[in-house]
């Protein structure tokens, strides 16, 4: 198992398309193989700022979902769209318990 925190910050004014969207890719994720689950948060003092925290049964289900063509067909929509910078996606780690590293947890 594995924990992926991926980070977005959202153009002012962007936040509820961002979280519509973010609905919407929960669904595929849903379905997708190695899935474990996914919750978004939000910043309370930069409200911009989220934080996806995701749970994968490997990196290799991870990478599948990355090299969808659903996750690039919504990435590329977010960076025309509704994304203020270049997202940063990062494992916090592996095993079954949840890592210190990981800021959800």
């Amino acid at each position: 198992m594995i924990t992926v925190g991926m980070n977005y910050k959202v153009i002012e004014g962007k936040n509820e398309a961002f979280e519509s969207m973010f609905a919407k890719v929960m669904e595929v994720m849903n379905d997708m193989e190695g899935h474990g689950e996914s919750h978004l948060y939000v910043d309370v003092s930069a409200p911009n700022d989220y934080l996806i925290v995701s749970q994968w049964s490997s990196n290799e289900a991870y990478d599948g979902f990355i090299a969808s063509e659903k996750f690039k067909n919504v990435t590329t929509w977010g960076k025309e769209k509704i994304l203020a910078g270049r997202p940063k996606h990062e494992v916090y780690g592996r095993g079954d318990a949840a890592p210190e590293s990981c800021p959800a947890h």
